[in-house]
């Protein structure tokens, strides 16, 4: 049997790597209906599909073999890259003078606010700041072992009490990761509380005559949760992102790209204060080295002679680095202290403020809402022996860390 020859393909020829297609369809080694279409959107500019890049690299990695044994295929999230290649030439762009560190460490916080600001208005989930955080400490310590560990100035003892704050902050974000405690289906439950408020949706005219829903009704409404189809527990909620309900749901944290809830509200805590503890023992080293004359406090301020060298001029500038990032986190750490003792969760903060029933006092750090307060021991004895959810998280993956 004669095989046709190949011709060239037409323009609204579809696109596969076997070339004939009519004679290799069935020995195709992949899906070239998918990558047909994500070349197509590709060529096209097609805007409609916003994953559409995050489809054609799997496909390609598919395509390829990019597979790893144990953990299969491989896939690439783009958000993770621009920390990694800008972050370390920004800082050291900004260690050549003191005015372009400056401009650097006051536009780096505006971008990062502005891609929050633009990640929270989409509801979507994404890896550039929890790759932010952990390519951030990752760098500052290499600069620590590489710059100034060979300067004898730090003690063997104090690198190990900082290697192990870090470690230890590590594994507490891990298991932060583990998840925040979801909403387990009850469907018994939920059949009769769907068919209630199918009832309720008939009942919709009523209300519009002037017969008003009972109290009872109303708060059914309010733990039923449409998307999930589930019934909610006192305090869970729904978040938009992620897309389930969560036990006693305090927020969305973009840093850790997961929520924070009943399960693991305390493991996020305690993530947030060996984060600061290790930073500002690290920021202390690194101020008594660069600049030996001046004290801890005013080193950070007036440092003469630190750019008369480049290396010194980087840790400068990476401390500063640290001190911004330093700072956020600790105000988040006040405010989830705040939020403790007064027995509310922030998205209940957030609740009280859209719907006008919060007031705002000490400058906006505490907000009084309907949340009743049981005193400050109760309320931290509460957070810190409530239960964990059994069965209503699944075992730890390596792309549940991410």
């Amino acid at each position: 049997m004669k095989r046709e020859r190949f011709k060239p393909p037409e323009p609204d020829d579809p696109f596969c790597c076997c070339g004939d297609i009519d004679q290799q369809r069935e020995y195709c080694c992949c899906d070239c209906e998918e990558l047909d279409n994500a070349c197509e959107r590709l060529i096209q500019r097609d805007s409609k599909n916003e994953d559409f890049l995050s489809r054609l690299l799997s496909v390609l990695s598919e395509r390829l073999g990019l597979q790893c044994s144990p953990l299969g295929s491989v896939r690439i999230e783009l958000s993770i890259l621009p920390p990694m290649l800008l972050l370390p030439v920004l800082l050291q762009v900004a260690a050549l003078h003191c005015v372009l560190g400056v401009v650097v460490l006051t536009a780096l916080p505006g971008l990062v606010l502005w891609y929050y600001y633009m990640t929270h208005r989409k509801k979507r989930r994404t890896l550039f700041f929890l790759s932010l955080a952990l390519f951030s400490l990752a760098y500052m310590y290499y600069l620590f072992i590489t710059e100034i560990v060979p300067r004898g100035d730090v003690s063997y003892q104090q690198v190990v009490t900082a290697t192990t704050g870090m470690i230890l902050m590590l594994i507490s974000l891990v298991r932060t990761k583990q998840g925040p405690g979801y909403v387990q289906a009850d469907n018994r439950h939920n059949n009769i509380t769907s068919t209630n408020q199918s009832k309720l949706c008939n009942q919709d005219s009523a209300c519009c005559n002037g017969v008003s829903q009972s109290d009872h009704a109303v708060e059914n409404k309010r733990k039923w949760c449409s998307i999930c189809r589930l019934v909610r527990p006192s305090r869970a909620g729904h978040c938009r992102i992620c897309g389930v309900c969560v036990l006693r749901m305090d927020h969305h944290c973009v840093w850790i790209n997961c929520c924070v809830g009943q399960d693991n509200h305390r493991h996020f805590l305690l993530t947030l204060l060996l984060f600061l503890l290790t930073s500002l023992y690290g920021i202390s080293m690194v101020l008594r080295s660069v600049c030996p004359r001046q004290s801890v406090f005013t080193a950070l301020l007036y440092c003469p002679g630190v750019y008369n060298q480049y290396s010194t001029a980087l840790c400068f500038t990476c401390v500063w680095y640290s001190c911004i990032i330093t700072g956020g986190l600790l105000h988040l750490l006040i405010l989830q202290i705040i939020n403790i003792s007064c027995n509310v969760t922030e998205r209940e903060v957030q609740l009280a403020l859209r719907n006008g029933t919060g007031r705002r006092r000490f400058c906006g750090l505490l907000v009084e809402t309907s949340t009743p307060s049981h005193g400050f021991m109760h309320n931290w004895t509460h957070f810190l022996t409530m239960h964990t959810a059994e069965g209503a998280q699944a075992p730890l993956t390596l792309t549940d860390v991410v």
